[in-house]
């Protein structure tokens, strides 16, 4: 199959990378840059380039952990989530309690994570609502439905069953629609359809094709 020889590629380049070869860590980078981008985007503001930086450099440090059976995009979100929580345990540390980022929403725990660099408004109130539902929820809803990775992937990203990611997804949607609902900032009817239509994705017992 085209996606088993593309991970297989991709699983080969990391090791090579961790080898010394920096052709090819530098298509590997090329390759996910955007998506790995994205993900912080969302949830760390204007650190999100940094941020993006120990991603690759973490990973290639840790590439030998990899199981063979996941693909490294997969690796790689996984890795993100981990930066991702230091960085924000790391911004919040006051005196209290490392935060519950299955209760939290980026609001909650980092509010200067804008969206105001968005400048389609139907997607500052997608992320706006997004920013909103505990941080574990929000991950796994990004991943699914803008990275396109199937639940097993996820799974595999988060470090939990796929019983659980397809759960997260299913209450992920719960508080997102409740957000839209009622937003703290007004959002116009089309902007309400659009993210409507995002939310009409396949159901996550229907793995994403490639």
């Amino acid at each position: 199959m085209v996606q088993d020889s593309l991970v297989a590629d991709e699983l080969a380049q990391l090791a090579a990378w961790r080898q010394g070869d920096k052709a090819a860590g530098q298509a590997l980078v090329e390759r996910h840059y955007d998506s790995v981008l994205r993900f912080f985007r969302t949830k760390a503001g204007p650190d999100a380039d940094d941020l993006v930086q120990q991603t690759f450099l973490r990973s290639v440090e840790s590439a030998d952990r990899i199981r063979t059976e996941t693909s490294v995009r997969s690796f790689l979100f996984g890795v993100a989530r981990n930066v991702l929580f230091e960085h924000i345990r790391a911004k919040v540390r006051d005196g209290r309690a490392d935060p519950d980022f299955g209760a939290s929403s980026i609001v909650d725990l980092d509010p200067k994570a804008s969206t105001l660099l968005l400048k389609r408004s139907e997607e500052r109130a997608l992320v706006d609502a997004l920013q909103r539902v505990p941080v574990e929820l929000q991950i796994v809803l990004e991943l699914y439905y803008w990275e396109e990775l199937s639940v097993d992937e996820i799974a595999a990203a988060v470090g939990v069953p796929a019983g659980t990611v397809k759960s997260r997804l299913h209450r992920g949607r719960e508080l997102l629609r409740a957000s839209i609902e009622n937003p703290p900032v007004p959002t116009s009817p089309s902007d309400r359809a659009s993210i409507a239509r995002w939310l009409a994705g396949a159901p996550p017992d229907e793995p994403r094709s490639s």
